[in-house]
């Protein structure tokens, strides 16, 4: 196993966390938001009226984008298993 084969494995490894991490991060990033304003106009400064909704936010995220996101890791792992294979012997 080569220092590159290394490097870029881990680059690889970043990049999938990263985008499987990002459509529960955006979403939870939004809803946030959104509750800031409301809290902000109302003057309403409840600690659970901004916990509750993102927790929401980020169920419904997985809900929805769980399958793309399994895909995703699924690929990643039969490639990575495949090429270690090559790179051992």
């Amino acid at each position: 196993m080569s220092s590159e084969f290394i490097i870029g494995l881990a680059g690889r490894a970043m990049y999938i966390i990263l985008m499987v991490s990002a459509p529960m991060l955006g979403l939870g990033l939004l809803v946030g938001l959104l509750v800031s304003i409301f809290q902000a106009t109302t003057q309403i400064h409840e600690q659970t009226l901004a916990f509750i909704p993102k927790i929401i936010a980020v169920f419904v995220a997985l809900l929805v984008f769980g399958p793309w996101i399994l895909n995703q890791l699924v690929d990643f792992t039969t490639n990575l298993l495949g090429n270690l294979a090559k790179y051992i012997g």
